[in-house]
């Protein structure tokens, strides 16, 4: 999930919205203000950290700090759980963050319902507005761009719109991996859908005498081999062979041709197919 989230991040994130908004050319104005001409973005800039707080004692930056998020949609927020990635799941954000400011309808107050007392505050209404940073107005703007296009020209412009400017992006997830114990991460995995234990066999070497030996490591689960790599010595290919196998798996991705995305549900029907969900991991290796 870790690697869900900063793949999301790095193509869909605050970030690299801002930067697409740069790449778009539109500039950004303050508001309130008179009314812009077009191509500006007007928003309300958040209160810089430099200034005075209200006390004229200490700057806002030095009080900010102990200021504690509402509105998360987290059961008992008020205490400040460890936050893992099982409940970033259920309760945060489809990046895994923290969500603000959820609004609670009137008509749920009205009801009773079993509402926490952070997010009665939040209700429509009363909220004031306390500005956004560039790089928020800029995410939101982008946001709403493509709600926009699919609003008033349909999905396939919209879908066109966003693999140009969004899935065109090259983001090698490979290098995002990073495993502490790979051997054993290995282990486990095959453990959990009962493939042989695996085995590291050496296929090759050259140089074992000198300097610079290389020695080509492979790891087998029974006749088939799962992951290949080189290293220095026999206990750096080993282990370089087991990372390779562990990213084969998680990276794996299914023939063209056998992809159904929900996105394409329609045109699917339309030539007679049935949407079939792909296949999930039973989730991460817990070391």
């Amino acid at each position: 999930m870790p690697i869900i989230y900063a793949a999301q991040h790095a193509y869909s994130g605050d970030k690299t919205l801002s930067m697409l908004r740069e790449e778009w050319g539109v500039e950004a104005a303050d508001a309130p203000g008179p009314e812009v001409d077009p191509g500006y973005l007007q928003f309300e800039r958040i209160t810089p950290g430099n200034v005075m707080a209200p006390d004229h004692q200490r700057r806002l930056k030095d009080v900010r700090g102990e200021e504690k998020p509402t509105g998360t949609g987290r059961p008992r927020e008020q205490f400040h759980d460890r936050r893992g990635i099982s409940s970033r799941i259920v309760f945060d954000d489809e990046f895994g963050d923290l969500k603000s400011g959820i609004e609670v309808h009137d008509s749920a107050l009205e009801l009773g319902a079993d509402v926490p007392e952070a997010l009665q505050q939040t209700h429509a209404g009363s909220n004031g507005s306390s500005g956004v940073t560039l790089e928020a107005a800029s995410a939101s703007f982008i946001r709403a761009v493509f709600g926009a296009l699919y609003l008033y020209s349909g999905a396939p412009s919209m879908q066109s719109f966003h693999h140009a400017h969004i899935l065109s992006r090259h983001l090698p997830l490979h290098k995002l991996f990073y495993f502490r114990d790979p051997t054993k991460d290995l282990k486990r995995l095959c453990d959990r859908y009962e493939f042989e234990s695996p085995v590291a066999r050496l296929i090759s070497e050259t140089g074992r005498k000198t300097k610079t030996p290389v020695y080509v490591v492979g790891v087998y689960s029974g006749k088939n081999k799962l992951g290949e790599d080189a290293g220095s010595s026999l206990n750096e290919g080993r282990v370089r062979a087991a990372v390779q196998a562990l990213k084969s798996w998680y990276l794996y991705s299914p023939p063209a041709d056998q992809i159904y995305l929900p996105s394409k549900q329609s045109q699917l029907a339309k030539e007679g197919k049935r949407w079939k969900p792909q296949m999930i991991d039973a989730g991460e290796i817990v070391t």
